[in-house]
């Protein structure tokens, strides 16, 4: 008994407001067409040329030398931007491949060393590599 009060006061408080706002328009619609100003108007065109852009011309039709150009000027940017890529990749990989090598240079170096310490019998030169065979 003690929760159907609350709930059917909440319920009537949700109807009422229902209610109220049912007929109300929104306010962030304008009816008004937005007319575009300055720059915008070279952007954007009316819907009924937008329409029929792509009907004018057919699939097959000559494009315009400015469409060309926009195209081949399109084509020569991607070409750098991959060419760049590459250019970089290659020197990253270079670098890497320069690095690695100089490692691998001191890795011997040291093992090398390693070794002859070990091997050294207090003979200069090494006895054991300059004596001859009979």
């Amino acid at each position: 008994m003690s929760r159907t009060l609350p709930l059917l006061l909440t319920c009537l408080i949700v109807l009422s407001v229902i209610t109220l706002f049912y007929g109300a328009d929104s306010a962030a619609v304008s009816d008004k067409a937005v007319k575009p100003q300055g720059a915008l108007r070279k952007v954007f065109m009316p819907e009924a040329d937008a329409s029929s852009f792509f009907k004018r011309r057919g699939k097959r039709s000559v494009k315009t030398q400015d469409e060309i150009n926009a195209e081949q000027r399109q084509r020569l940017a991607a070409d750098e931007r991959r060419r760049e890529y590459h250019e970089e990749q290659r020197n990253e990989f270079e670098s890497y491949a320069e690095e690695e090598h100089d490692e691998q240079d001191e890795r011997t170096r040291e093992k090398t060393e390693q070794w002859r310490e070990f091997h050294y019998d207090g003979l200069d030169p090494s006895y054991e590599y300059n004596r001859h065979t009979v």
